[in-house]
């Protein structure tokens, strides 16, 4: 009796004759148990791939995947009888890592030397994690299979491909070479690991004679100087999260030219001469034409009287801004008060600004403004003293969404504290509070040689006790020591 008959039959087995007492407590369907019999004879399962049924496939990919089937995995990526292929809520660490290379590694893109009966459909294997994502689309029809994840910017693309040329049924397409794409999230860290794993990408390249698009959709860079040769594989324009942690304002700018659908922006220890010159104004340039941007992040990145200049070029309506580390001027702060661009921010994120100034009007107008969309503030490192925070109190208190409260590390004494403290239990939907640790604790304010532990306890106790008698058990106070 080959496999296939055998799986029929035992699927067909009456479930009395087949579940022990230790069974029934928690049965396996009868699909989970032909699937585990099939794992448990490799050779025979990948002899059957040819003919098994495709309601299969997706259940036996799962339990491959999560079982580190890495052969059964290679076959099934060559005879995988749909359009697309997801690795989607699986999860992938490093021991996964091997399985990935093995299903890139046979992933269709040249003429097939067996006469197998059943022909590759495979056009989209994406190896991004992504929780709401099926292991594959639904076909809209048999003659034209629709992927939800694929490609929609580059001129590499299949969408673009086979718009130009009209769509081929995988059925009877014999040419090769074949459009294929392969979706990824890169990180370039300068690791082993990732270096290995570009030089085997190289390759797989090289071997599609220019059929294989690469789809990054998720690029973080380390050292852009040190990742200028990786980015040339890449079409920059399928780009829409790009984060480069050290680099030359002149290099991110030539990144930034490349790119035209970015959602997510992230810049930190940006290098550049000045503000005022052509370098800066051509990055504003750029930043300009990214008009679907929700996420901005800058840090390190000196902007001090000039925030005006970026905020102006983005797109109304950020969700996210990060500005750590940019030495903002109280001039930027009035002007991020009103500035249309993030008059609907989810998160503000304004740490390590010192802000010395006297007239804290401007971040009271930005909060009042913030009330009916803020979740997440940070204000970390700020030198937010007592009369600074009771001047911000009020419109604190009027961000009914605020989920988050990060204010760590500020000169805040104990009274002001429980003041704090007192105004912000009624906000029902905050959960979380990043408290700084009170003057008195230290005998030197801020150096963390000086702090006295003992004070620091008494404080947890007072803030534990003040939570119970405002009845939320619900929220958090913490606080860290850096």
């Amino acid at each position: 009796m080959d496999l296939q008959l055998r799986i029929l039959h035992f699927t067909s087995i009456e479930p009395h004759r087949r579940f022990t007492k230790m069974d029934t407590k928690n049965p396996k369907s009868l699909l989970d148990l032909a699937i585990q019999s099939l794992l448990r004879n490799e050779s025979v399962a990948i002899q059957a791939l040819e003919d098994m049924p495709r309601l299969f496939f997706v259940p036996l990919f799962i339990a491959a995947f999560k079982g580190g089937h890495k052969n059964i995995l290679s076959e099934m990526v060559k005879v995988w009888p749909y359009y697309c292929l997801h690795i989607g809520s699986l999860t992938v660490q490093e021991p996964q890592h091997e399985l990935l290379k093995a299903m890139i590694e046979n992933l269709p893109v040249r003429p097939s030397r067996n006469s197998a009966s059943r022909r590759p459909k495979l056009k989209i294997l994406d190896l991004r994690q992504d929780n709401d994502c099926r292991t594959t689309c639904h076909e809209v029809s048999i003659k034209e299979p629709l992927c939800f994840h694929s490609c929609a910017y580059s001129d590499s693309s299949i969408l673009k491909i086979e718009g130009q040329h009209g769509f081929v049924n995988p059925e009877s397409m014999v040419q090769f070479p074949r459009p294929v794409e392969l979706l990824v999230d890169l990180s370039l860290d300068g690791s082993l690991v990732e270096k290995e794993f570009l030089v085997f990408l190289t390759s797989k390249i090289r071997e599609s004679s220019g059929s294989l698009h690469i789809c990054c959709r998720d690029l973080q860079v380390d050292k852009l100087c040190d990742s200028k040769c990786t980015l040339k594989l890449l079409d920059l324009k399928c780009v829409g999260q790009l984060s480069i942690d050290m680099g030359s304002l002149s290099d991110i700018t030539n990144v930034l030219s490349q790119m035209d659908h970015l959602e997510s922006l992230s810049l930190s220890k940006v290098t550049f001469r000045s503000l005022g010159g052509k370098v800066f104004k051509n990055f504003l340039g750029h930043l300009q034409r990214m008009n679907n941007l929700k996420k901005v992040s800058l840090s390190s990145f000196c902007l001090t009287g000039h925030l005006d200049r970026v905020l102006r070029v983005l797109p109304p309506g950020l969700n996210f801004l990060y500005l750590t580390y940019c030495d903002l001027s109280h001039r930027d702060f009035r002007f991020l008060a009103q500035s249309p661009q993030v008059s609907r921010l989810k998160l503000l994120n304004l740490s390590n600004n010192p802000m010395y100034w006297d007239d804290f009007e401007p971040f009271q107008t930005l909060l009042v403004n913030l009330s009916g969309t803020l979740r997440h503030l940070e204000i970390n490192h700020c030198l937010i003293n007592d009369t600074a925070i009771s001047v911000l109190i009020p419109a604190l208190i009027r961000c009914t969404h605020l989920r988050v409260l990060c204010f760590a590390s500020n000169p805040i004494t104990m009274p002001m504290l429980v003041t704090i403290m007192n105004n912000l239990t009624p906000l029902k939907k905050l959960k979380y509070v990043i408290y700084p640790i009170p003057v008195h604790c230290y005998e030197i304010w801020p150096f963390q040689g000086s702090l006295d532990r003992r004070k620091l306890a008494i404080v947890h106790l007072q803030l534990k006790v003040m939570l119970e008698l405002a009845e939320r058990a619900d929220m958090n106070w913490i606080t860290y020591l850096e």
